[in-house]
């Protein structure tokens, strides 16, 4: 069964601007305008970029519909919904398809950690009780469960599951999935790095980190690989491959809120057990940015 794709081309997992009081909704909807200059097709709100883990309920629902209202007519809103509760997930979700939303990203449970079969279950859940088209999350290196190529053939089958954000970097599980799936599982990179290699697998774009900094650098790439024109975006991809990599040097969104600022964006403070990156890995993100020509 062949599917339609959310989206193709860059995504922007986007960062949550944090006060000491709550949230500072007027500064995501700038940060959103910056995406949409940039060409941005979609956005991902509360997701793992967007400390998702740290929103109440309350402030996930009015992240979702700020998002979507500043989004409307732009750019696609994408709703991190996942956890260790599918329940939750639930109703995150359902809130996501009252107010607008156009797909909904599901990580994989954590900590409790379960069995293929449970995986499929707890996608189903969600898939089975809301209509807006369902994108999984594979990270393994973060939930410590990853998903089979035949878990998402299994998971293909089902009309509201349109893809998944593969974060994994296992290259043989994307050969393999491309391969049981076809056209009926939509596949997307999650990591800046894998882009290139993912889209010449037929991945239809990236979930990118990067994309907060350089969002018209990340849409061209993705540009320039749904175009065939693999030359043009490797030579790009190595301009700012050390850039990818820097985004990482401590846990994801640290190093990006940190680059923001650098860049003198205002990416809002992080919310514990997230804390400020180190004195030399701020020199060293600092560096690679000059190296780049971004300060």
């Amino acid at each position: 069964m062949k599917k339609i794709p959310v989206f193709q081309g860059a995504c922007t997992a986007i960062v949550t601007p944090f006060r000491e009081q709550g949230l500072d909704y007027a500064r995501l909807e700038k940060n959103l305008e910056a995406q949409y200059e940039g060409d941005t097709a979609a956005i991902l709100v509360c997701g793992t970029t967007g400390e998702n883990a740290t929103l109440s309920q309350d402030e996930h629902n009015e992240l979702v519909r700020c998002t979507v209202n500043a989004c409307r007519g732009k750019m696609k809103v994408i709703v991190g919904i996942g956890g260790n509760n599918t329940a939750a997930a639930l109703k995150k979700a359902e809130n996501a398809a009252a107010v607008g939303a156009d797909a909904l990203l599901m990580v994989t449970p954590y900590y409790n950690k379960t069995s293929q079969k449970g995986l499929i279950e707890h996608f189903l859940y969600v898939a089975d009780r809301v209509e807006l088209p369902l994108i999984l999350y594979n990270v393994p290196s973060r939930t410590g469960i990853g998903i089979a190529a035949e878990t998402y053939k299994a998971l293909s089958e089902h009309p509201n599951i349109n893809g998944v954000k593969e974060a994994s970097g296992d290259f043989s599980l994307i050969a393999r999935t491309r391969a049981l799936c076809g056209e009926g599982l939509i596949q997307w990179s999650g990591n800046d790095d894998n882009t290139v290699p993912m889209m010449a697998l037929g991945a239809q774009g990236v979930i990118s980190v990067a994309g907060n900094i350089v969002p018209g650098v990340v849409s061209k790439l993705c540009s320039l690989c749904l175009s065939n024109d693999f030359a043009g975006a490797t030579e790009l991809y190595c301009k700012y491959a050390a850039l990818f990599s820097a985004l990482f040097i401590e846990t994801n969104p640290m190093p990006v809120k940190a680059a923001m600022q650098l860049l003198e964006q205002d990416s809002g403070l992080l919310r514990l057990p997230l804390t400020q990156i180190s004195e030399e890995h701020l020199g060293a993100l600092r560096k690679t940015m000059h190296e780049v020509g971004l300060l």
